[in-house]
């Protein structure tokens, strides 16, 4: 169950992202009177898809899985966030509404910034506001990498790009694998979880990927993209 945090202000959080390097102290201290701090357990949901979205959220600590409910009980995983990254920034823009839902894998820590005052910073700061969407840039780029894999692809080339994402090195050192189910790798690469299960054994026999247990390690990265490339 998420539990509010006594927080200090943005000026002394250690965890604070690079683009609030660029406010000034009193706008620091609007930002932080904007904001509240929550911690969620491992499991549970941090806002749900249709849900009305009055927060853009910040992970201070933790790992946060992104996902669409796309209908007959489906889901597509999206992403997953990490320690510095942003959720639902698009709401600063208008939307009323979260577009996916987000879980964390882990117990997580998460700021909770009003979007209106976030908006209300962008305007006055355009440093800030040009870090902080760029910064989000990398969402789009994201979404059109899953189009092409969903649309273009075989179930091998699938999974490959999924594991390739996965094992990428804005995930090094944080043991993503550990914190995810072969439901949950089946779901980031659009297939049957049974399907997921059937190429990992594959991938493990041709030497490109090591199991142990939940975990699974990338040997041979160069052919998995070769696999991914070739859908």
């Amino acid at each position: 169950m998420q539990k509010e945090k006594e927080v200090n202000n943005c000026r002394d959080c250690k965890s604070t992202s690079m683009c609030f390097h660029h406010l000034y102290p009193d706008e620091l201290d609007f930002i932080s009177s904007k904001k509240k701090q929550l911690c969620y357990e491992q499991g549970e949901n941090l806002f749900k898809q249709g849900a009305f979205s009055p927060y853009v959220i910040y992970v201070v600590e933790g790992l946060v899985k992104l996902h669409l409910q796309t209908g007959n009980n489906k889901k597509l995983n999206i992403k997953i966030a990490k320690t510095g990254d942003f959720l639902a920034f698009s709401s600063v823009f208008g939307d009323d509404y979260y577009n996916y839902t987000a879980v964390a894998l882990k117990d997580s820590k998460v700021c909770m910034i009003d979007k209106q005052a976030l908006f209300q910073l962008m305007k006055k700061n355009s440093e800030f506001a040009i870090r902080i969407a760029s910064r989000n840039c990398r969402d789009e780029n994201r979404l059109l990498e899953l189009v092409t894999d969903i649309n273009y692809k075989h179930m091998r080339g699938k999974l490959a790009s999924a594991l390739l994402y996965l094992s990428s090195k804005e995930f090094d050192g944080l043991s993503v694998f550990s914190y995810l189910s072969r439901q949950d790798i089946a779901e980031f690469a659009s297939i049957s979880t049974e399907s997921a299960i059937k190429f990992l054994k594959e991938f493990e026999k041709e030497g490109i990927v090591s199991i142990a247990g939940k975990c699974v390690e990338v040997i041979d990265a160069s052919r998995l993209s070769d696999i991914s490339e070739k859908g």
